[in-house]
Protein backbone atom coordinates (compact mmCIF):
# COMPACT_ATOMS: atom_id res chain seq x y z
CA UNK A 1 0.00 0.00 0.00
CA UNK A 2 1.54 3.51 -0.94
CA UNK A 3 1.29 5.88 1.64
CA UNK A 4 0.60 9.44 0.27
CA UNK A 5 1.47 11.35 3.09
CA UNK A 6 2.91 11.23 6.87
CA UNK A 7 0.27 10.93 9.37
CA UNK A 8 0.40 12.44 12.82
CA UNK A 9 -2.42 10.59 14.57
CA UNK A 10 -3.71 6.91 14.05
CA UNK A 11 -6.70 8.33 12.39
CA UNK A 12 -5.14 9.72 9.39
CA UNK A 13 -2.90 7.06 8.69
CA UNK A 14 -5.61 4.64 8.63
CA UNK A 15 -7.64 6.99 6.56
CA UNK A 16 -4.95 6.45 3.72
CA UNK A 17 -6.07 3.01 3.15
CA UNK A 18 -8.84 1.51 0.65
CA UNK A 19 -11.72 0.93 3.00
CA UNK A 20 -11.34 -2.88 3.32
CA UNK A 21 -7.92 -2.27 4.81
CA UNK A 22 -9.21 0.74 7.48
CA UNK A 23 -11.91 -1.62 8.57
CA UNK A 24 -9.37 -4.51 9.29
CA UNK A 25 -6.71 -1.64 11.05
CA UNK A 26 -9.87 -0.41 13.01
CA UNK A 27 -10.03 -3.53 14.39
CA UNK A 28 -6.82 -3.99 15.09
CA UNK A 29 -6.87 -0.65 16.68
CA UNK A 30 -9.60 -1.49 18.80
CA UNK A 31 -8.68 -5.46 20.42
CA UNK A 32 -5.52 -3.41 21.26
CA UNK A 33 -7.38 -0.66 23.47
CA UNK A 34 -9.55 -3.16 24.69
CA UNK A 35 -6.18 -5.33 25.62
CA UNK A 36 -4.31 -2.39 26.65
CA UNK A 37 -7.02 0.30 27.49
CA UNK A 38 -4.31 2.75 29.25
CA UNK A 39 -2.15 3.25 26.43
CA UNK A 40 -1.50 5.74 24.31
CA UNK A 41 -1.97 6.18 20.98
CA UNK A 42 1.35 7.57 18.76
CA UNK A 43 3.00 7.70 15.58
CA UNK A 44 6.56 6.15 15.87
CA UNK A 45 8.59 5.11 12.71
CA UNK A 46 5.75 6.44 10.65
CA UNK A 47 3.59 3.52 11.69
CA UNK A 48 0.22 3.34 14.56
CA UNK A 49 1.44 2.34 17.78
CA UNK A 50 0.56 2.27 21.51
CA UNK A 51 2.93 3.14 23.82
CA UNK A 52 2.45 2.46 27.95
CA UNK A 53 5.87 2.24 29.66
CA UNK A 54 7.39 2.11 26.75
CA UNK A 55 6.30 0.95 23.46
CA UNK A 56 3.45 -1.82 23.33
CA UNK A 57 2.88 -2.53 19.68
CA UNK A 58 3.55 -1.20 16.31
CA UNK A 59 0.92 -2.06 13.80
CA UNK A 60 1.38 -1.03 9.56
CA UNK A 61 -0.57 -1.97 6.55
CA UNK A 62 0.89 -3.34 3.92
CA UNK A 63 0.14 -4.88 0.16
CA UNK A 64 -0.33 -7.95 1.21
CA UNK A 65 -0.56 -7.79 4.74
CA UNK A 66 -1.19 -6.16 8.18
CA UNK A 67 2.31 -6.71 10.23
CA UNK A 68 2.21 -6.29 13.94
CA UNK A 69 5.11 -5.66 15.84
CA UNK A 70 5.85 -5.88 19.36
CA UNK A 71 8.97 -4.63 20.74
CA UNK A 72 9.84 -8.01 21.90
CA UNK A 73 13.55 -7.67 24.35
CA UNK A 74 14.38 -10.39 26.92
CA UNK A 75 11.28 -12.32 27.01
CA UNK A 76 12.22 -15.60 25.57
CA UNK A 77 8.97 -17.25 26.50
CA UNK A 78 6.55 -14.38 25.02
CA UNK A 79 9.56 -14.50 21.84
CA UNK A 80 9.06 -18.04 21.57
CA UNK A 81 5.49 -17.93 21.70
CA UNK A 82 5.35 -15.45 18.58
CA UNK A 83 8.21 -16.98 16.53
CA UNK A 84 5.54 -19.13 14.28
CA UNK A 85 4.14 -15.58 12.59
CA UNK A 86 7.29 -13.70 12.34
CA UNK A 87 8.12 -12.49 8.78
CA UNK A 88 11.11 -12.34 6.40
CA UNK A 89 12.81 -9.91 8.50
CA UNK A 90 12.15 -11.93 11.72
CA UNK A 91 9.16 -9.82 12.70
CA UNK A 92 6.20 -10.94 13.31
CA UNK A 93 3.26 -10.19 10.50
CA UNK A 94 -0.43 -11.44 10.86
CA UNK A 95 -2.07 -11.60 6.76
CA UNK A 96 -4.61 -9.45 6.12
CA UNK A 97 -8.09 -10.72 5.33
Amino acid sequence: MAKTRTPTDIDGYISQFPADVQAVLQEVRETIRRAAPDAEETISYQMPAFRQHGILVYFAAWTNHIGMYPPISGDKALANAVARYAGPKGQPSVPAR
